[in-house]
This record gives C-alpha cells, sequence and structure tokens, in this order.
C-alpha cells in the first residue's frame, strides 16, 4: 500500500502546513504549475516525487518534468498531465489517447476546481486536486490524499485551507 499526497497549482507556493502532509505521504504526486522549482525541491527531499509541467511554469520546470507521466504503481494505472480536462470534456491533447488507452486514475489540474468524478464510459477515476497555492481565483486551497493498493484506490480525502 502506498499514501499518495496530490496537490497542483503550487504557483510557487509551499509552507509548513504543505510540507506536514508530505512528510504524512509515501509519495507526492504534483499536477503541474509547479512555479519556482524550490516547491518541487522542498518535496524531494522529504519524499519521492511524481510531477509534470504545467502552462505557467518555466524552461527549467519543462526540463525536469515531462508533461504527460503514465505509471503504474500498486497495480494502477495512472496518466498525471496538467490540462486534461474531465469526463466528457477531455482535452483535444489528451481526447484520442484516453480512448484508445484508458488508464485507471486520470489526474490535472489547471482549473483550480478540486473535482473526483468516474467516467464511466471508460472506466477511469478523474481526480483534480484544485489548487493548494494562494494565486489564482479559488477561495478554498485544496489537496487531495488517498491510498493505492492491489490496483484499487481507497481512503479518499479532501484537505482544505483558506487561501491566505
Amino acid at each position: 500500500m502506498k499514501k499518495i499526497l496530490l496537490l497542483s497549482d503550487t504557483h510557487s507556493y509551499i509552507d509548513d502546513t504543505i510540507l506536514k502532509h508530505v512528510k504524512q505521504a509515501d509519495e507526492v504526486w504534483h499536477a503541474g504549475d509547479i512555479g519556482d522549482l524550490n516547491v518541487t525541491d522542498q518535496i524531494k527531499q522529504l519524499k519521492p516525487l511524481r510531477a509534470v509541467w504545467g502552462n505557467i511554469d518555466n524552461n527549467k520546470a519543462r526540463v525536469e518534468f515531462p508533461e504527460h507521466n503514465r505509471f503504474t504503481i500498486e497495480g494502477v494505472d495512472v496518466w498525471i498531465t496538467h490540462i486534461g480536462g474531465y469526463p466528457n470534456k477531455y482535452n483535444s491533447r489528451v481526447r484520442d489517447e484516453i480512448k484508445v488507452n484508458p488508464p485507471k486514475l486520470f489526474i490535472c489540474g489547471h482549473s483550480h476546481i478540486l473535482k473526483v468524478m468516474p467516467d464511466k464510459k471508460l472506466g477511469l477515476l478523474h481526480m483534480n486536486p484544485g489548487a493548494i497555492g494562494i494565486h489564482g481565483f479559488h477561495n478554498v486551497r485544496t489537496m487531495l490524499r488517498f491510498t493505492v493498493e492491489n490496483g484499487k484506490i481507497d481512503h479518499l480525502e479532501v484537505i482544505e485551507y483558506p487561501r491566505k
């Protein structure tokens, strides 16, 4: 079993509250719009990190992280990208591939809106952790925590903080 902390849209912001949750996870996944790489450097000092770059990220982030990160962990096929859309409204960057070869868990960021929803047509679970950074239109900062084990995604929790 792996405990996962899923975050997105840090926009260069990280604090002790986020790092407290990082320490409790086995792995951290970042769905893009990292901003300053100091964010991911601090996370990597504590836990393994899987991340993708987002539309605000510079060339340094784009060299360090891929646009799409697809992997299998604990029997769960995972695809992380920043701009991916959601069931019935997938972005053109992923639409064809997701229909032909859907993962079990599809993760994106970008919207700053927390969403967890099944795609019954493709048999996948879509997650967007919202935004944990302080820049953007969101009023509540959010992250997701869950476990993956034996092909299952379980123990899903929403972590919320007021915008600073």
